[in-house]
This record gives structure tokens, sequence and C-alpha cells, in this order.
């Protein structure tokens, strides 16, 4: 027994070390989401979609498709058939063509990041099944999102194994005259408890297609290669989970408050 003890304390000290690290992550999502949200108070609607030429419109879909498209800030493991997860998140997406954007816009401030405010709510199913759907706004904007995910924790993950599952989703654009865009993504994720937290990771691909109505635009469709990594931070009934995203060449950060049990 005194043996073990030290580590013990090894142990206690790695999971609060996390949780530090965990936090710190929070409050850095939080500071880029505001801040994107300050920026984008400046910006018009985009209206002027009809302006770009056809690079610009294939650069501004690639960047409003990252940030629109869905993200679960959540681990891999199944809730189970009684279990919830509903809560707000705040994202912040790197703008990577902010002169196609602000063409869009008619010229309008656009923000180094652009901000995303979400609803979101996933339900447990049997067999480590999740279905999730969310409600999505880019403030300042004209731009509304909704999208929903199915995701298979195929390994549920134990005291011992990690989780690991496979997610399928999707998003669609409205509110934007002229524009018309829709994703679908697929990824495989991977988590692992470690008592108050939980970090995950993952990878997919997220399949875009964008129309620009009313414009002589053509149809545009491309693929973007996601990673992700995060963790989820247990308070009791509540949670609070960070996440750090690469969509394409956009960077992203997004933070999530929830009731999860």
């Amino acid at each position: 027994m005194p043996k073990s003890l030290p580590v013990d304390r090894t142990v206690f000290a790695a999971h609060a070390a996390h949780a530090v690290r965990t936090v710190r992550m929070a409050l850095v999502a939080s500071a880029v989401a505001s801040a994107g949200m300050a920026g984008v108070a400046q910006a018009a609607d985009f209206n002027a979609i009809g302006l770009l030429n056809q690079a610009e419109f294939l650069a501004f879909s690639k960047d409003v498709a990252a940030a629109v498209s869905y993200k679960g800030i959540t681990p891999t493991e199944g809730l189970g058939i009684t279990g919830f997860d509903i809560g707000i998140a705040a994202f912040g997406t790197q703008v990577t063509s902010r002169d196609a954007l602000r063409k869009a816009a008619g010229g309008s401030s656009i923000p180094k990041y652009l901000p995303t405010v979400a609803l979101k709510a996933v339900k447990g199913l049997p067999f480590d099944i999740d279905v999730g759907v969310t409600v999505a706004t880019l403030p300042g904007t004209n731009i509304r999102a909704t999208g929903g995910e199915l995701r298979w924790a195929f390994v549920p993950g134990s005291t011992v194994l990690p989780a690991i599952g496979v997610r399928l989703a999707l998003s669609n654009l409205s509110g934007v005259d002229q524009l018309k865009l829709k994703t679908q993504s697929a990824d495989i994720s991977i988590s692992k408890g470690f008592a108050f937290f939980t970090p995950f990771a993952g990878i997919g691909t997220v399949r875009s297609t964008s129309s620009a109505p009313g414009t002589s635009l053509r149809e545009v469709s491309f693929s973007q290669t996601r990673t992700f990594v995060g963790a989820n931070f247990a308070l009791g009934p509540t949670s609070l989970a960070v996440e750090t995203d690469k969509t394409g060449d956009s960077t992203g950060f997004g933070v999530k408050l929830a009731i999860r049990f």
C-alpha cells in the first residue's frame, strides 16, 4: 500500500494539470469568439455575392463552410438510452479569404475570425448510438444554419479501453438570398475518460456544395479535411467542453457549456 501512494498522487496531479489546461483552453476560446463577435458587429449582410468572380466565390464558400459545418464538441462515448447533452456553444473560425468576404458583404468590415453561436442538443439511444441537432447563427450577419448528427461508438469504451466511434453529420445554411450552401461530413474519433475530464480527438472530411442563385456564378463543390482535438470537463450535471479544429485551411476554436447526464 505505501508504494501505491506516490502513483496515486501522480495520477491526481496529472488530472488536475489537465483540468487547468482545459479551463485555460475554454477561456482562450471564449476570448476568440468574443473578439470575433465584436468585430463582426460592424459587418453587413452578405448580399453582394454576385460581385465575386468564380475564384473568389470558391474561396468565400470554403470559409463559410468551415464556419457552419457541424461541430460536435463532445466525447466519443455514447450517452446511453437515458442520456442527454443540451447546451450552448460559441465558435471562432479563422477567415482565410477576408477580401472575398468583404466584397461579398458590400465592402463592410470582416473580422479575422467568424463567430458562431449555437444551441445544441444530443440524445442517447440504444447500442451506443447518439443523435444530435444544432441551430446556429453568425452574429451581425444574415447567415443562419441548422444541422444534425448520427454518431455510433462501435467501441463503447471502458475503464481500460477508449471509446472509438464514427459520425455522419450535415448542415444547411439559410438567411442569405444569394447563397445556398450545404455540408455533409464524416469522421472517426476517439476519447478516454479520466476522473472528471475526457479528452477526445478525431479526423474526417467535410463535403460542401455552394451555389449563388440570381447571379452568373457557377455552383461549386469541394471537400475539406477536418481534424479536431478537445476535452470535456465534468462539473456535476453540467459540463464544459472545449475544442480546436482545422477545416481545410481554417483553424477554429470552440467552447460549450451544457447539461450532460
